[in-house]
C-alpha cells in the first residue's frame, strides 16, 4: 500500500475554475456542438477539439499548439494540426464554436438554469476586464473574439477566456519548476486524480514515452520506484497548484469573495446539470474537474 497523499485543501481560485469548467467544456462533447463542427468538416473528436480551440489563433502551425496545448503529444497534434484548416477556416471554426456552444446550453438547461447563466454573464465579463494577457497567447486570442449578442453565447465566452486564462498560466507555473506536459501529466496521475488508462490515450503519449517520462521524474525524485509522488513531487505539484492559483487571482480580486462565491453559487448547478445529464463523460477524457 502507497503512502498516503496529503490533499491540497480547496482554493476559492481552484473552486472557480471547477465551477465553470464544464461550462466550456461541453462544446466537446455535446450533440449540437459536435454536430455545428461536422457541418463545417471537422468530424473527427481531436481535429474538432484542436481547431475549435485554437481557432482564435487563425490558421496556426503545430508547433505553437503543441507549446500551448501542453500536455499533448506533438505527434497527437500534428494529426490534426494544420491539416484541418484545409476541410475548415478559422473564421467558420470559430462561428461554429460559438453556434455550437450557444444551442449545446440552451438545449440540455431548462429555464431555471438558464436564468442562472444569464446572471452569471455580467459578472463573468467583469471579471474578464481584470484579466492581464502577458505570456498567456490563447488566453489573449480568446479576448479578442467580439463579444455575442446571444447571451448564452456571450456567457460561454467569457467562461472560456477566464478558463484560457487560468490554462495559459498553469502552464506559467509549470515550465519554470522544470516540468514539460509529458511530466506534467505522470505527475497529476501519480496524485490520483485521473487514471493513466484514461489519459495516456487521450493525450496521445506512446508506451515508450510515457516510460522514459517515468524514469525521468523518478531520477529526479519527483516520483518513487512504484510511479508514485514524494514529498519531493507532493512538494513541487502543491508549488504549480499555488503558483496558478496566484496567477488566476485578478478576476478574483476583482469581483471580490462574496461575488466569487455567488458566482460559484450560480455555475455550479449548471455545471452538476450538464456532468449528470451524461453530456460531459466522467472521467472527463481531457482531465477537466467533475462539479
Amino acid at each position: 500500500m502507497g503512502r498516503v497523499i496529503a490533499e491540497r485543501a480547496p482554493t476559492l481560485a481552484g473552486r472557480f475554475w471547477e465551477a465553470l469548467e464544464p461550462i466550456h467544456a461541453v462544446v466537446y462533447f455535446a450533440p449540437q456542438s459536435v454536430d455545428a463542427a461536422s457541418h463545417i468538416g471537422l468530424s473527427d473528436f481531436w481535429m474538432s477539439y484542436f481547431a475549435g480551440r485554437f481557432a482564435p489563433l487563425g490558421a496556426v502551425s503545430a508547433a505553437p499548439v503543441v507549446a500551448m496545448a501542453y500536455g499533448f503529444a506533438p505527434s497527437m497534434v500534428a494529426r490534426s494540426i494544420p491539416g484541418a484548416w484545409t476541410f475548415a477556416e478559422p473564421a467558420a471554426v470559430l462561428d461554429a464554436r460559438l453556434q455550437g456552444a450557444s444551442k449545446s446550453l440552451s438545449k440540455n438547461l431548462d429555464a431555471t438554469w438558464l436564468i442562472d447563466l444569464a446572471e452569471l454573464e455580467g459578472f463573468l465579463w467583469d471579471a474578464v476586464t481584470s484579466c492581464r494577457f502577458d505570456g498567456r497567447p490563447l488566453a489573449a486570442a480568446w479576448s479578442s473574439v467580439p463579444r455575442p449578442e446571444d447571451p448564452i453565447a456571450s456567457t460561454w465566452l467569457a467562461t472560456t477566456i477566464l478558463r484560457e486564462h487560468r490554462s495559459d498560466g498553469h502552464v506559467m507555473a509549470a515550465v519554470p519548476a522544470g516540468m514539460n506536459g509529458l511530466e506534467a501529466t505522470l505527475a497529476l496521475v501519480a496524485t490520483g486524480v485521473i487514471a493513466r488508462d484514461v489519459i495516456q490515450p487521450n493525450r496521445g503519449w506512446s508506451d515508450d514515452e510515457w516510460d522514459v517520462g517515468v524514469d525521468q521524474l523518478q531520477e529526479r525524485k519527483i516520483l518513487d520506484a512504484a510511479g508514485e509522488l514524494t514529498e519531493v513531487g507532493e512538494e513541487l505539484r502543491r508549488s504549480i497548484e499555488d503558483t496558478t492559483d496566484l496567477l488566476a487571482a485578478a478576476p478574483l480580486e476583482l469581483l471580490g469573495a462574496t461575488y466569487v462565491e455567488h458566482v460559484i453559487n450560480l455555475a455550479t448547478p449548471v455545471s452538476r446539470r450538464l456532468v449528470e445529464s451524461g453530456m460531459i463523460p466522467v472521467p472527463d477524457p481531457i482531465g477537466g474537474p467533475r462539479s
